[in-house]
């Protein structure tokens, strides 16, 4: 037996991530899948490549060195995929279609409908991971594109920006509390505000939004998921910021007050991005032109809240950088 390029790609995503199940969301595969490959491929150099760890994987000493050789075969395979299809300029294999968490479960049920039905000849596989990550899959070539909310920064290879649209935030308060619109983010409670945590741009985001410098960013509580700080907004916890597209999924529990807020820049703008050297450009822009026209089609959230619907705000809100 061989070393695969499936299972150098599997221990590079292990690599970028620290984590058997992140990895394997990226790769699109199911955990138990990827964690058989590893250790196919631990076995077959006869040696760890991973340390496992109670919070995650490190690599070993071996591993390290098995990762900066594997890194640039697999970079060696994709430039030969993209040389195949700069004849074509078509996808000869999946999308490889990258989301941010705090995009990937509201967007997807709108766009993905779309994306087959009017781009029927491509597949995708889809993957969901923080910014960071996603863009060091771009630069590796194991991503074809992501959606990100956030500017991409200097340094890494060169990107093309295809903005999508933007997304105002607003305020979740538990329904009972009497709160005048629009309201201020400036006064706030900061030790009242719940974040996600560390590593999520939203996160970010709602700091820079909030003006939690500091100290007043770290003190307050840090969830996995906007499901999990709806939920304790809704127990009466605390408040938080949703963006817009968040709130038919996640605002439509009655102990749920959604509220307008005074601040225009409080948002964020949505972007597809890829790598400029790809030859599958004008594929890309196709995706993006369709996720565009979708949610132009989309009709505006109505959110129940307090017993009565709350409606979003209207306006459209400046990017906010991650």
């Amino acid at each position: 037996m061989t070393i695969t390029l499936r299972q150098m790609r599997y221990a590079l995503a292990v690599a970028r991530t620290g984590h058997f199940g992140q990895a394997a969301d990226e790769c699109a595969v199911s955990q138990p899948a990827l964690s058989q490959q590893i250790l196919a491929l631990e076995t077959l150099c006869g040696s760890a490549i991973f340390d496992r760890l109670k919070t995650g994987v490190r690599l070993t000493p071996f591993g390290r060195d098995f990762i900066e050789l594997a890194r640039p075969a697999v970079a060696a395979s994709e430039a030969l995929d993209n040389f195949a299809m700069r004849s074509t300029g078509k996808p000869n294999r999946p999308i490889r279609f990258g989301l941010i968490p705090t995009v990937a479960p509201y967007l997807l049920p709108e766009i993905f409908p779309a994306l087959t039905r009017q781009l029927p000849a491509l597949k995708f596989t889809i993957s969901e991971s923080r910014t960071e990550a996603m863009l060091e899959s771009l630069a590796d070539g194991s991503l074809d594109i992501a959606l990100i909310a956030s500017e991409p920064p200097a340094g890494g290879p060169k990107l093309v920006v295809s903005p999508l649209f933007e997304d105002p935030f607003v305020l979740a308060t538990p329904s009972n509390e009497l709160t005048a619109e629009p309201v201020s983010l400036a006064a706030l409670e900061p030790e009242r505000i719940l974040l996600l945590d560390e590593g999520h741009c939203f996160r970010d985001q709602t700091i820079s939004a909030c003006r939690l410098e500091g100290e007043r960013s770290t003190r307050t509580f840090a969830a996995t998921s906007l499901s999990t700080i709806v939920e304790f907004v809704a127990n009466g916890q605390g408040v938080t910021l949703l963006p817009k597209i968040a709130l038919r999924k996640e605002a439509s529990d009655p102990r749920i007050a959604v509220h307008q807020l005074d601040d225009p820049r409080a948002g964020r703008h949505l972007a597809l991005v890829w790598r400029e050297a790809t030859p599958l450009g004008q594929t890309f822009e196709e995706i993006a032109a369709v996720i565009r026209e979708t949610r132009q089609l989309t009709p505006a959230t109505g959110v129940a809240g307090g017993g009565r619907h709350r409606k979003t705000p209207s306006a459209t809100a400046k990017s906010a950088q991650s």
